[in-house]
């Protein structure tokens, strides 16, 4: 009851006409910021902080908040649309969702996006507001060897379940993981695989990375290889989805958001891998007509599952941050420091010293999630008239966007040089059919892994025995094993049973 009381109070704070527009204007600009390739929701709002200094602190930390999980929705618009991911998150969904729009089935791929994502941000919100406390108490209690099995789990999930071959997936991985360890170590401070070039000391920026690899790629590889497009090949043949669309979305909502939600609360790498489980998940799943629209005609479980992940992940990542002061992705990472600006440390203490916000904040997730389906559902009509757009202008326009949004991150002439080559390397992978995702997860988690690992290592005095320790840790270690060894047994168990057949 304590609960249903503070909430009521938050939503009396948040439905004020000064915080309904703020969430309203949060909800817009971020899904404007996800639409647009190569700005995301960490950038957009790393850029507003300064607001911190004129706007009462509830409005601005709804604001971000609109942002934040705005970009989430925008995100699916242009991948669906474009094959153009304006977000890393929404990569998994251009795979199967441009498949769909190019089989005229676009205005189903942006409706069963937009309402997944309604689904799983409004369960993600009442796990936060029932169970916050809880959750974060469990995410407390994995330790590196936890963590850093879970990127394995990515990895080796992302490598077996994308492209034409696990060793060409792994073959992308490890580009990734190659391109991580530019820069300086986190642990030692000392610089890697720069050569000399001062512009690498911080790193390869992951946004030049996607968009090279996605936008830029995509229309070098459209010019390059497919020539004129015939007027007509995206036809849409209808707009809303039909019975049997929400049929088959339902259970890859649910399946999404209860795989997104745990991993929200964990510095697992942010919303790349819970997408990809979860589209694993599904083309696992898929039987019969399901499974053989999968890479062909598109998969509407394809988009309707990683959707939802994506969004009860970025809503679920708000409890590390609001109980424990943890931030478990970039964006999430710069709201803490919004709270800093206003002197509020978030943390255990926060529900108690600075619970008005808290409560408000929480409200205006419930809100902002009504917002942007409203602003998303009517305007799919819209969204779909893109594909009107004619190739050569479609493809200047998001050259354009990339090369802008790259240059805007920190005004580098190195920027653009590198957001190309890294799109001929695009080219170079999609000529030879090397999945290109698995480029982008390697990189966001490999520094990420490496660290977990050291630390793990460091723990067990130098001993692997650390990662069988603990019952967590080897019930990951089981997992990777089973999604390494389990495809091919079953494939030899099925080659060995027509072998018989046929002698039979």
């Amino acid at each position: 009851m304590d609960i249903f009381n503070a909430l009521l109070q938050g939503f009396a704070s948040a439905i004020t006409p000064v915080n309904l527009l703020w969430a309203l204007f949060g909800c817009a600009l971020g899904t404007a910021v996800g639409v647009l390739p190569g700005i995301g929701p960490a950038v957009a709002v790393a850029m507003l902080l300064p607001i911190t200094a004129k706007v009462e602190v509830t409005a601005s930390m709804i604001f971000f908040a609109g942002i934040y999980y705005g970009a989430m929705y925008g995100g699916s618009t242009t991948s669906i649309l474009l094959n153009t991911p304006g977000e890393t998150a929404s990569m998994v969904t251009a795979m199967e969702g441009n498949r769909m729009a190019k089989s005229g089935r676009a205005g189903a791929a942006l409706a069963t996006a937009a309402i997944g994502s309604f689904v799983a941000g409004t369960i993600a919100t009442v796990i936060v507001t029932l169970f916050a406390p809880y959750v974060a108490d469990f995410a407390v209690k994995l330790g590196p060897p936890e963590y850093f099995l879970l990127m394995l789990l990515a990895f080796t999930t992302v490598s077996a379940v994308l492209g034409k071959s696990t060793l060409r997936g792994l073959t992308a991985l490890f580009l990734g993981l190659a391109a991580g360890c530019v820069g300086m170590d986190q642990i030692s401070g000392q610089t890697r695989y720069t050569g000399g070039v001062p512009e690498l000391l911080d790193g390869i920026e992951i946004v030049l990375v996607a968009v090279g690899l996605f936008a830029v790629a995509e229309v070098l590889y459209a010019v390059l290889y497919e020539g004129r497009v015939v007027e007509g090949q995206n036809r849409m043949s209808r707009v809303h989805m039909t019975a049997r669309d929400w049929k088959r979305s339902i259970p890859a909502w649910l399946r999404g958001t209860a795989i997104g939600t745990p991993f929200g609360c964990i510095p697992a790498g942010g919303t790349e891998i819970p997408t990809f489980l979860s589209y694993a998940t599904e083309k696992k799943l898929a039987q019969g007509e399901d499974r053989a629209e999968f890479g062909t005609k598109g998969a509407i479980k394809g988009v309707a599952g990683p959707e939802a992940a994506n969004n009860a992940t970025v809503t679920a990542a708000l409890i590390p941050l609001l109980t424990l002061g943890i931030p478990t992705s970039n964006t999430t990472a710069i709201l803490l420091g919004a709270f800093q600006n206003y002197g509020i440390q978030p943390g255990p203490q926060l529900f108690t010293s600075s619970a008005a916000l808290v409560w408000a904040l929480i409200a205006s997730l419930y809100i902002g999630n009504v917002m942007l389906l409203v602003l998303n559902l009517p305007m799919v009509g819209l969204w779909v008239k893109l594909l009107k757009v004619p190739k050569p202008q479609l493809y200047a326009g998001i050259l354009i966007f990339a090369t802008v949004g790259a240059y805007g991150m920190r005004q580098s002439a190195f920027d653009l040089f590198l957001l190309y080559a890294i799109g001929v390397l695009g080219v170079v992978m999609r000529r030879f059919d090397f999945p290109t995702a698995p480029v982008v997860v390697g990189m966001i988690l490999g520094p990420l892994a490496e660290a977990q690992m050291r630390n793990a290592m460091s723990i067990g005095e130098g001993s692997a025995v650390v990662f069988f320790q603990r019952p967590m840790s080897i019930a990951l270690i089981v997992v990777v094993v089973a999604v390494l060894v389990l495809p091919r047994a079953l494939r030899w168990i099925g080659r060995r049973r027509g072998a018989r057949v046929a002698r039979a």
